[in-house]
């Protein structure tokens, strides 16, 4: 019977639509590249996804992540997040955490539950917390490193991190997730050398942030306010989605 994964099945088959449909995900960071993993994940069939971001939509946004239009301005993105889901799959299960992965909130998931982790937040804290509980209860999991300030999709590659190179986020986590053990990690990055953006107060948000009035982390808390673009993070935010998918129907196995 045809249905809106035929398509897909015609690829993978049945067996492993079944799969997909019986899977877990969750996504922290719904963001320029968390935001096109969970919607792939969702036109892939996934069946159950949660969804972990604090932030709302900001004009900002707009440039770069697919929940962000002027119509979603001032709405918590995984509240975005969760109705476009269900117009693409009425029948998925999504579960909505309004909050920041921290090592401060970290006890409120149990990363047990989920068939896989998807790492797309942006500081190293976070990340090195998620990935430390999510290897220690032997989920998957896959990072994103740094997407910002860069201009070349194309040069973004799936790899260990420690076979990483150029890319400073990378640098970063291979340092401190070997101190903690850590013995392998899959990670998205880049070997394009980051883009100094421009230092032009007019246009920073440092300098005119317009993030809505109760956003908890606004552009002035940031250290540095990278530059974006349309179409360096979706493609991090798909290759992730694909990962994710063939990893979970064991995709390539015989």
């Amino acid at each position: 019977m045809l249905n809106q994964f035929s398509r897909t099945q015609l690829l993978l088959g049945k067996n492993a639509m079944d799969k997909l449909a019986a899977s877990r995900v969750a996504v922290f960071g719904i963001g320029g590249v968390g935001g096109y993993t969970v919607e792939a994940l969702a036109r892939s069939g996934v069946g159950a996804l949660d969804l972990v971001d604090d932030d709302k939509v900001c004009l900002t946004n707009i440039n770069r992540q697919i929940y962000a239009t002027h119509k979603t301005i001032g709405q918590y993105k995984v509240d975005v997040a969760e109705e476009r889901i269900h117009e693409i799959n009425p029948n998925a299960v999504v579960n909505t955490h309004k909050t920041f992965y921290t090592p401060e909130t970290e006890e409120k998931f149990d990363l047990s539950q989920f068939d896989y982790v998807v790492d797309a937040i942006d500081t190293v804290t976070g990340k090195i917390a998620l990935v430390m509980n999510a290897q220690a209860v032997g989920t998957p999991i896959i990072c994103s490193m740094g997407a910002g300030n860069k201009m070349d999709p194309t040069a973004f590659e799936v790899a260990d991190i420690y076979k990483t190179s150029v890319c400073p986020l990378a640098k970063v986590m291979r340092h401190e997730l070997k101190r903690r053990g850590i013995k392998k990690l899959k990670v998205v990055y880049s070997k394009e050398p980051p883009i100094t953006p421009a230092d032009d107060m007019t246009i920073s948000c440092r300098a005119n942030c317009v993030c809505p009035p109760d956003t908890k982390r606004k552009c002035t808390q940031r250290r540095q306010i990278p530059g974006s673009n349309a179409f360096v993070p979706s493609v991090v935010g798909l290759i992730i989605a694909g990962e994710v998918v063939k990893d979970l129907i064991n995709y390539g196995e015989k």
